[in-house]
């Protein structure tokens, strides 16, 4: 219980003082532990490092500060912690799949968004392979089911392979490339008690996809909890549903904290 009250306390100081150069040493201290037993737990909890839970915050309230207000990219570059809007750019787009301006525009419901397959850099097209997997989730969907496979835990980037189902049930992804992925799965629900719109997301993996992998994905959506990184990729359809009320239901933030 002790390592993951350290967790969580690091997580809170991660998700309160995002705008600061907080460094793991710094981190370290505020919690009691050693830097190196921080680092080992944090990762076994959350899935990743303080560093990379950090830039995945730091992403987050840019986007619920490019939906919810009408600052400028430079501005709120600068109050996520960047001090270089070019940089801030740059991982803004790897990381949600479009630049900020471009975001906002989404999220107000003035642009689209279609998740394309990420291709290598040299415009390679690796063996591929076919995934199969169910979803689950007790809860009624507000939206479809979006499911992919990414480089990593954390829900970020270009999807190698992208679909998306009605509701919860088998889904198949297809050209899917050979090697070590993670299947993310996304949807808004109803919860009923309270009656509000709650964002459920899964993650499977590492999966390792070959000629012979023979992989079932289950994919159980839950609620977000406080040990998750932040949602980065924009979702196509969900964004802007994110942004709007629906009657009957709380409005939710942006940033899928």
């Amino acid at each position: 219980m002790r390592r993951e009250r350290a967790v969580e306390q690091a997580v809170r100081i991660i998700r309160e003082r995002y705008a600061e150069p907080l460094g793991l040493d710094e981190l370290a201290r505020a919690v009691l532990v050693s830097k190196f037993h921080l680092l080992r737990i944090f990762t076994e909890i959350t899935g990743v490092t303080p560093g990379r839970f950090l830039s995945a915050v730091r992403i987050s309230e840019a986007k619920r500060l490019l939906q919810q207000s009408d600052l400028a990219v430079a501005c709120i570059s600068s109050m996520v912690g960047y001090s270089s809007t070019g940089s801030f750019t740059s991982r803004f787009t790897d990381s949600v799949g479009i630049p900020p301006t471009r975001y906002r525009q989404l999220s107000r419901g003035q642009a689209e968004f279609t998740a394309r397959p990420r291709v290598d850099d040299d415009g390679a097209r690796p063996e591929r392979s076919r995934l199969g997997g169910v979803t689950r989730a007790r809860a009624v969907p507000l939206s479809p089911i979006y499911i992919g496979s990414f480089e990593g835990p954390i829900l970020q980037g270009r999807p190698s392979s992208w679909t998306s189902t009605r509701r919860p049930g088998p889904f198949v992804l297809e050209q899917v490339p050979y090697g070590t992925c993670y299947l993310h799965a996304t949807m808004l629900a109803v919860r009923e008690h309270p009656l509000e719109t709650v964002l459920l997301t899964a993650t499977f993996g590492p999966v390792q996809i070959g000629p012979y992998a023979g992989v079932e994905a289950e994919l159980v959506l839950r609620p977000r909890a406080w040990w998750h990184p932040p949602v980065l990729f924009a979702v196509p359809g969900l964004e802007i549903l994110t942004g709007r009320t629906h009657p009957g239901f709380k409005r939710i933030p942006s940033g899928f904290k």
